[in-house]
């Protein structure tokens, strides 16, 4: 399978390690989200050790609360890795929202 990401109407497949990082780079986001609401990601994963995760994409070193700054960092990184990864989208791929009939089924 080549490197890149492919959207097909079973799933969203990542492959090879750019794509890997990607995927783990928006799972750490979204992480930074839940942990600054206060919900624990599991039970050994500390905000300290999120933002020390986020550091390997940014370079950058995040104090405790600095949960805002960490995504914006990493929505930067994300981006850019999109941009120079390359997508196939299959045929029947349907990006969301979905529509049946003229409705709107799925946001």
């Amino acid at each position: 399978m080549d490197e890149g990401i492919t959207l097909s109407p079973s799933g969203t497949i990542f492959s090879g390690t750019d794509a890997t990082h990607l995927f783990r780079a928006i799972a750490l986001r979204s992480a930074l989200k839940l942990a600054k609401a206060g919900i624990k990601i599991n039970r050994h994963t500390s905000p300290t050790n999120l933002f020390k995760m986020a550091k390997e994409y940014t370079g950058k070193v995040y104090k405790r609360g600095q949960y805002d700054q960490a995504r914006d960092d990493l929505t930067i990184w994300i981006n850019t890795m999109k941009s120079a990864i390359p997508i196939t989208i299959e045929e029947g791929y349907q990006n969301f929202p979905a529509y049946v009939n003229g409705q709107k089924v799925i946001d």
